[in-house]
């Protein structure tokens, strides 16, 4: 079979030929393609060269499709609809949308997002599930390969071709049970540093916050239990005398047990950025478009807890 040149190939050519066939006229298809009539012939002497066909032959009451006319003009009309369906913008309804939405993010981010979100689903997407998946060390590397539709976290650097939206502030608090020794009194340096602490790793690399800051001052707190996730870090706060530091509106999800109370730490930690990070491939994907207006929307139910949500607004997307 001979290989054949693709790029000498005419889009339009092919646009012409289906009329010609179709009209089995060179005067009905320069009407239905708004061109000359000279013009449509030309497109029919080209087509011919191209097929090495005559194509269109004479019959008793005009034109016939020949032999190999009728042989590739299905294939033709199928190749012309799916360039169609193909620059056509894809409909995206989440009304009838079934399948599943993959996102990343830590379990206490988790169980302060997910209901409000699942609520925006149920009323807009009743047949989309959401699937939550812890995050690991290879974070961009699960929207590379999209075993992941997006990201929820703080995130600090991301490399080329990884989107991020700032979706609120926070600041951060130290959670201790409600019955804990310190709980009525102003958590001072001193008092901070003789306590024990938790620390939630979930990549296991790099200090936390509170530890970089404590070395720059020259101190350091001890960390009795360095655990993997937020809910095991809570439990642990919840039955012992160990204090763990964190974002307040994790800090409140947790406190919503009742069981804890939140003090403010005694440095400035600054504020931290929950974002929703994305593979820039899926910038322009409506089913994405959506699933972000959604990620957003649920965000902003943390306006008032202790975070600011962030303006909804096109600059605020980083490469």
């Amino acid at each position: 079979m001979r290989e054949v040149d693709l790029r000498r190939v005419d889009l339009n050519l092919l646009v012409a030929l289906d009329a010609l066939l179709g009209e089995q006229s060179v005067t009905r298809a320069a009407l239905r393609l708004g061109m000359s009539q000279p013009a449509a012939s030309r497109a029919l002497s080209r087509s011919r060269k191209l097929f090495a066909d005559a194509l269109l032959v004479e019959g008793r009451n005009g034109y016939i499709l020949s032999a190999r006319a009728n042989e590739i003009r299905p294939a033709l009309r199928r190749m012309l609809a799916g360039i169609g369906d193909m620059l056509e913008a894809r409909p995206f309804d989440p009304a009838t949308a079934t399948g599943r939405i993959r996102l990343l993010m830590a379990d206490l981010e988790a169980a302060a997002l997910v209901p409000a979100l699942l609520a925006r689903l149920a009323a807009e997407a009743p047949a989309l599930d959401l699937e939550i998946l812890p995050p690991g060390n290879a974070l961009f590397e699960a929207l590379e390969s999209d075993a992941v539709d997006a990201i929820v976290g703080v995130i600090g650097e991301a490399p080329a071709g990884i989107r991020r939206r700032a979706l609120y502030e926070d600041r951060f608090v130290t959670l201790m049970r409600a019955d804990h020794p310190m709980a009525g009194t102003k958590l001072t340096l001193a008092r901070y540093l003789r306590l024990g602490h938790i620390v939630v790793s979930i990549t296991g690399v790099g200090p936390a916050p509170a530890d970089a800051l404590l070395a720059g001052m020259g101190r350091q707190r001890r960390v009795r239990a360095r655990v993997p996730s937020f809910l095991a870090a809570v439990e642990i706060a919840a039955q012992t005398d160990l204090v763990m530091t964190l974002p307040s509106t994790l800090a409140q999800t947790a406190a919503g047990m009742r069981r804890f109370v939140a003090l403010p730490p005694p440095f400035d930690l600054g504020r931290c950025t929950m974002s929703l990070v994305w593979h820039a491939r899926h910038q322009d994907d409506p089913r994405h478009v959506w699933l972000r207006r959604m990620v957003v929307e649920a965000a902003k139910a943390f306006a008032g807890k202790g975070s600011e949500p962030m303006p909804a607004r096109k600059e605020r997307e980083q490469a």
